[in-house]
């Protein structure tokens, strides 16, 4: 679906209206993405998802959060469009390469691009919404600014190294304390450029570095988020979850540091997948897709757009 048709659907859009699926070019076949339309809608976020198989609704092999659908649904019924997408080569993009894993952050931010482009013609103020790893994609992929590009929203975004901040997460798992030097040595050498053979890795983290995986974790690792993050001068919002336990407060206060016209909220009560944290099951927001979202997400972005008209 081209620009043109694209804006004759949402014209005649109802409020609250069903996703309908747009799909762009990609390097080998088409990108798909949803497009969630708002009436009368001056700004749309195209959402990039974070790391995995983490399909356009939040939703992957062992997540069922549904907080991307929830979330567009949130914003439409604010009056805010969406455009939430599909990785190259997974779900609804499957087709436009081979390889799933033969991939990059720089070929991610491409892609985003792209959606920025598509996303022109349903509403004219287009914000990159990078969920935790897709906030590395969105800051890499605003930096030349594409045409229409208002600013990036930043979702959960890692503030360090994600390689240091595997290890930070593994640190915080009693089970993984006998195997904590070994996954330092895995990481060093990953950010140092070379692979591990997966035969000689421990059966307890040979699971995070899969030989196939390998080579895109070396390219995640040498970006600098924070570094990423003062190249970008524009508006920009941090949202944390101050219940999160994968991306810290920490982060988000390292990203607000190197940009320092950002507006940062936390929600004190979410989690990494922005729902409320369920004392004694904090694995609650990533599998229950009936759980709603933090009632603070959707007012926060909703105020920080107003703000910038």
């Amino acid at each position: 679906m081209r620009a043109g048709l694209l804006a004759a659907l949402l014209s005649a859009a109802a409020p609250l209206a069903v996703a309908q699926e747009v799909r762009i070019p990609g390097p080998e076949g088409p990108l798909s993405g949803f497009v969630q339309a708002a009436p009368g809608a001056r700004h749309v976020l195209v959402i990039v998802p974070g790391s995995g198989p983490t399909d356009r609704d939040g939703n992957g092999p062992l997540l069922r959060s549904d907080s991307y659908r929830l979330l567009a649904e949130g914003l439409a019924g604010a009056g805010i469009a969406s455009l939430r997408i599909d990785k190259r080569g997974m779900f609804g993009s499957h087709a436009a390469i081979g390889d799933a894993n033969a991939v990059t952050l720089a070929d991610y931010a491409a892609d985003a691009r792209a959606w920025v482009a598509e996303a022109r013609a349903v509403a004219p103020c287009v914000w990159l919404a990078g969920h935790s790893e897709g906030g590395l994609v969105s800051l890499l992929a605003a930096q030349p600014a594409p045409e229409g590009l208002c600013g990036v929203i930043l979702l959960a975004a890692p503030g360090r190294r994600v390689g240091q901040l595997m290890l930070e997460q593994a640190a915080s798992n009693p089970a993984a304390f006998l195997f904590m030097r070994e996954m330092r040595e895995i990481v060093a050498a990953l950010e140092a450029g070379e692979t591990r053979d997966p035969a000689m890795i421990s059966p307890f983290l040979a699971p995070l570095f899969p030989a196939a995986v390998q080579p895109f974790l070396i390219d995640v690792f040498r970006h600098d988020p924070a570094v990423l993050a003062a190249g970008w001068t524009g508006p920009a919002l941090i949202v944390q979850g101050e219940r999160d336990i994968q991306v810290t407060g920490r982060d988000a206060a390292i990203l607000a540091g190197a940009m320092p016209q950002a507006r940062r909220v936390d929600l004190p009560g979410a989690g990494h997948m922005f729902k409320p944290d369920q004392p004694g099951n904090p694995m609650a927001g990533y599998v229950d897709p009936g759980l709603a979202l933090d009632p603070g997400l959707v007012p926060a972005i909703r105020d920080f757009l107003t703000a910038q008209e």
